[in-house]
């Protein structure tokens, strides 16, 4: 995918649609496309930066918030039907509703940073039943952030953050890797304990819609 023939040729329509489409659960290079809008619109001139930080932060809000209901209707009944084929038993839907529950927004917020969690956040808050007006606040503070950082930072460096790019994705991904093996041995080890407290909070048999 030529990110720069699509900026040349659609535009602002290339970021929303990417956009949008990455925060619908589709691995799509959203956030590629920020940056190389950035870049276009400071090298160039022929985008606006403030219509690439607005467009950007709509798709990014939009295309969350379609994720998040779609979660919600469909999600969590395809998660109680077939969630035990995949080793997700009432137990540990359970625990995902406990810390969506307890970390909800913190998730939202923070996913929105992250890449993997940027395209699945908000299905995950919807399916996990995370209610939207604790959802809504957070996912919009965080796309806007997000759309901020990712369309004017380069616009201001421009051609530099290509130079940057290759340091910055090992950094990142150092530091990344660090916290998913911290987070996993964090949750094997109060894995008893999080089912113990996700059994108090939903006593008895998960309903199934």
């Amino acid at each position: 995918m030529n990110v720069s023939h699509l900026l040349a040729t659609y535009g602002y329509s290339a970021v929303f649609v990417l956009v949008l489409i990455e925060c619908l659960g589709v691995p799509l290079p959203g956030e590629t496309i920020l940056v190389a809008a950035g870049i276009y619109a400071g090298t160039t001139h022929k985008l606006s930066i403030l219509v690439i930080f607005l467009v950007a932060a709509a798709a990014a809000i939009l295309g969350d918030n379609i994720g998040f209901w779609i979660g919600d209707k469909g999600g969590y009944r395809l998660l109680r039907r077939y969630g035990r084929y995949i080793r997700l038993d009432a137990s540990k839907v359970k625990v995902g509703r406990l810390v969506f529950d307890r970390y909800g927004p913190i998730v939202v917020f923070a996913g929105r940073f992250v890449s993997v969690l940027r395209t699945y956040a908000a299905f995950l808050a919807g399916t996990l039943k995370m209610t939207w007006r604790r959802f809504l606040p957070f996912n919009a503070a965080g796309g806007i952030l997000w759309a901020a950082l990712y369309s004017f930072v380069p616009y201001s460096l421009g051609s530099t953050v290509n130079k940057l790019s290759t340091v910055a994705s090992f950094v990142f991904g150092g530091l990344a890797l660090v916290a998913v093996v911290v987070g996993i041995l964090i949750i094997r080890r109060k894995t008893n304990q999080m089912v113990q407290a996700a059994e108090l909070a939903y006593p008895g048999p998960l309903p199934e819609r």
